[in-house]
């Protein structure tokens, strides 16, 4: 799970088929009144079909070692960085749902800094009602920094391109796992909750870009 990322592909959509998003980690919202804590929400993508990759592209940004954490100065976000894979279901595998839980990233994308998209997932709340790590997603604009530690002592600087809320049957795919002329990150979390069901219908991505 700490292993350098050498070599891995650009992108990780490079097939037509539709990719719908599981939001079985998304319910409960931490407002309700319920005797026990609400469950921790976070976006549980399922992994991208199997599919060839794409042809290859000159790759401004070399080759990077894994991430170890994550920083947001605009939010005061300081985050380790588990690296989780699959679960038997295809689904992405979520972070744990404790108070104080950490982001993860998905280590099949990109390394933080390579070409493609590098996948970042983070709960939007904790199981005792309290914020999740990604709970302030929604207040960065475009410009705002995020800092990535990794491995070998090197930072990966990103810059914020733009938020976008998603409805999970309307989920874009390719947008947002799909291969990058550049070096890119998602991070990803739930949004949309429905006070009627205490369930998160939406998702919530970051769009960032590495800096120079």
């Amino acid at each position: 799970m700490t292993a350098s990322q050498h070599g891995r592909r650009a992108g990780l959509v490079t097939c037509a088929a539709a990719l719908l998003l599981l939001l079985g980690g998304c319910a409960g919202s931490g407002d309700d009144a319920g005797s026990s804590p609400p469950p921790a929400a976070v976006s549980s993508p399922a992994a991208p079909p199997a599919a060839t990759t794409a042809a290859p592209q000159e790759n401004a940004a070399a080759p990077v070692s894994a991430p170890v954490s994550l920083a947001i100065p605009a939010t005061g976000t300081n985050s380790e960085l588990l690296h989780l894979g699959l679960r038997e279901d295809g689904s992405l595998e979520v972070p744990p749902d404790g108070p104080g839980a950490p982001a993860s990233w998905y280590s099949g994308s990109p390394a933080p800094g390579q070409l493609g998209p590098a996948v970042l997932l983070g709960h939007v709340n904790a199981t005792d009602g309290g914020p999740g790590v990604f709970a302030d997603l929604r207040s960065l604009k475009p410009g705002d920094l995020i800092e990535v530690a990794r491995e070998d002592g090197s930072t990966g600087r990103f810059v914020v391109d733009r938020g976008e809320q998603y409805g999970k049957d309307a989920f874009p795919t390719l947008e947002v796992y799909g291969n990058t002329q550049a070096a890119e990150l998602r991070l990803i979390t739930c949004d949309g909750y429905d006070p009627a069901t205490g369930n998160f219908d939406d998702n919530y991505v970051v769009y960032a870009t590495l800096k120079g």
